[in-house]
């Protein structure tokens, strides 16, 4: 049995996300988040990718993926395993 540290999961989701959120990738992460996670999160990633226009906000849209996904993995703790392989998945994506 391995031991997920939830702030470090949250962290790379984080960052994956927000970069995926203004390419190419963001197409696919947005109908994986909605299966995945549900229709508020994958609502939360479009709206990221409306506030990406603005040059301000990679940092600020970095923090708030990693507080929402930080609640999640507190609320459910399950949805680990998941969120490291849609993390993984959408980095590679990213280096396509």
């Amino acid at each position: 049995m391995s031991v997920v540290h939830q702030p470090r999961v949250a962290w790379e989701g984080a960052r994956a996300f927000v970069a995926a959120a203004d390419s190419d990738a963001y197409w696919w992460l947005t109908d994986a988040v909605g299966r995945s996670l549900g229709a508020v999160y994958q609502l939360n990633l479009a709206e990221t990718r409306l506030r990406l226009r603005r040059e301000d906000a990679v940092f600020a849209e970095t923090g708030a993926w990693r507080v929402r996904l930080e609640d999640l993995l507190r609320a459910r703790p399950e949805l680990a395993p998941l969120l490291v392989r849609l993390t993984a998945e959408t980095s590679g994506r990213l280096l396509r």
